[in-house]
């Protein structure tokens, strides 16, 4: 139940903002943002251990990012399928992934995002959707953008989780002053009213709106919210924020990842 929010004021000192909220069982091993790819040494991304590729890749140069959430849908033949993982990697080196043949890989949902703005690209296992965000905020889940993808073959429990927590954080975000990152504050000051609001909002892990999460569903794994990613474009800047899961309220536990 990956969750991405993007907030896109075109006139704002910074116009675009990214929190991106990865959710995984939490026994698969990775590794904190950074330069993981010796083929590809200037992009950032924490290394997922399991596949080798990353759920949020940034190319400092280009100052663009790209995330990635599961989808649903048919899944690719299992005697073709390739890792997902690879998708932000060339999203941010080629500008988007429009260009590559899709039916190695099972559904997915990816939030590019530039210094002007930001696309989504929904595959749903045969279907091929991109759309521009508009301008305000908008949220993505794994049932695509604002919950309407073509292929919603969740459980009906699944589905009330996210949205649920798609509404709870959207009406929370659009009542609180937007934050403008910019300089070195640190993470507390830079994000301001937006960060006791990202690291929870008071809500219990097992809540059914809560963005930081731990779940059981019966399977004898534990599924939860790894890791929280802040991201800020501006025309000549970009911040990246990053946070272990669950942390404290009190602004501690970010790390300003080096670009």
């Amino acid at each position: 139940m990956c969750t991405a929010f993007v907030s896109i004021e075109p006139q704002a000192p910074v116009p675009v903002l990214l929190l991106s909220v990865r959710d995984e069982y939490l026994g698969r091993r990775w590794l904190p943002p950074e330069h993981h790819w010796p083929d590809r040494p200037r992009l950032l991304g924490g290394l997922d251990l399991a596949a080798g590729g990353t759920w949020l890749a940034v190319d400092p140069d280009r100052r663009t990012a790209a995330c990635l959430l599961n989808g649903f849908g048919p899944l690719a033949p299992a005697d073709a399928r390739l890792s997902r993982g690879q998708l932000p990697l060339t999203a941010v080196r080629e500008g988007g992934i429009g260009h590559l043949d899709l039916t190695p890989y099972d559904p997915f949902h990816l939030v590019l995002v530039r210094p002007d703005g930001a696309t989504v690209t929904s595959w749903g296992g045969g279907t091929l959707e991109q759309r521009e965000l508009p301008a305000g905020l908008s949220v993505v889940i794994n049932d695509g953008l604002e919950g309407t993808a073509a292929n919603r073959t969740a459980s009906e429990r699944i589905r009330a989780l996210m949205a649920a927590r798609a509404e709870h954080f959207r009406a929370r975000f659009a009542a609180t002053p937007r934050p403008e990152p910019t300089g070195d504050d640190p993470a507390a000051r830079a994000w301001g009213a937006w960060l006791p609001i990202v690291t929870g909002d008071g809500l219990a892990l097992d809540e059914d709106a809560a963005l930081i999460q731990r779940r059981d569903f019966g399977d004898g794994r534990i599924w939860g919210s790894s890791s929280i990613s802040l991201l800020a474009f501006g025309p000549e800047a970009l911040r990246y924020d990053f946070a272990t899961a669950p942390l404290p309220v009190d602004g501690s536990g970010w790390r300003r990842v080096a670009l």
